[in-house]
């Protein structure tokens, strides 16, 4: 009767070993595998990142001097698209839109007048028409600096339907209303959210007035 042991073979201190005959893991299982992970964690990514971008939040960096002092060149913001797909902009608003002379080109704007109103442009200032008493009152604007004038033809100014009335705040250095009229409501991307650039002056901006 053989000895069960004797057909074990056995690796005795010293003895050299061959390991390229020993059992070796599929490296490209593994490099698949890899790059399965990759793709995957790219594609999860992607499904959570790309609807923000496009249905609620944007990115925009302003070009200009028109939104001058509360808005620089190169501020960069973030804009909210999402609100005013559940209410309508709010005078005081600082909002995006498409240049309604050139819907490729993107504008920064704060809104002054709501649809159905009236306005009017005088003595440096800007009147809103009391629906009650027929009278125009002054706009207070706190949100610009002491003494600004804004430029403007004195007549009354009627707002479409779905229109708002915008201008920039540097109102000596903007072209806004006062040159290609009221903007149509579709053309409103969002307000502004949050300036997240330069960092010493980053801010969000909530509530009524945005300055």
């Amino acid at each position: 009767m053989k000895n069960k042991n004797q057909n074990l073979e056995y690796i005795n201190e010293g003895e050299d070993v061959n390991f390229d005959n020993l059992p070796q893991p599929n490296k490209w299982r593994e490099r698949i595998s890899f790059v399965l992970e990759i793709v995957k964690t790219v594609i999860i990514s992607l499904a959570i990142i790309l609807p923000i971008r496009y249905f609620l939040i944007q990115p925009f960096m302003v070009d200009g001097a028109s939104m001058e002092p509360n808005f620089y060149n190169a501020d960069y913001l973030i804009i909210d698209e999402i609100s005013y797909r559940f209410k309508v902009p709010e005078r005081g608003d600082v909002v995006v839109f498409k240049n309604p002379e050139n819907t490729k080109e993107y504008f920064i704007k704060r809104v002054i007048g709501l649809p159905g109103e009236t306005i009017k442009i005088q003595d440096g200032k800007v009147f809103l028409k009391n629906i009650n008493s027929g009278e125009f009152e002054q706009i207070q604007e706190d949100y610009l600096p002491v003494n600004l004038q804004t430029i403007g033809v004195g007549r009354d100014i009627i707002i479409p339907d779905n229109h708002y009335f915008v201008l920039g705040d540097n109102r000596s250095n903007s072209r806004d209303s006062r040159y290609f009229g009221a903007i149509s409501e579709d053309l409103i991307t969002g307000k502004v959210l949050l300036r997240g650039y330069p960092f010493n002056r980053i801010k969000l901006f909530t509530g009524d007035k945005q300055y």
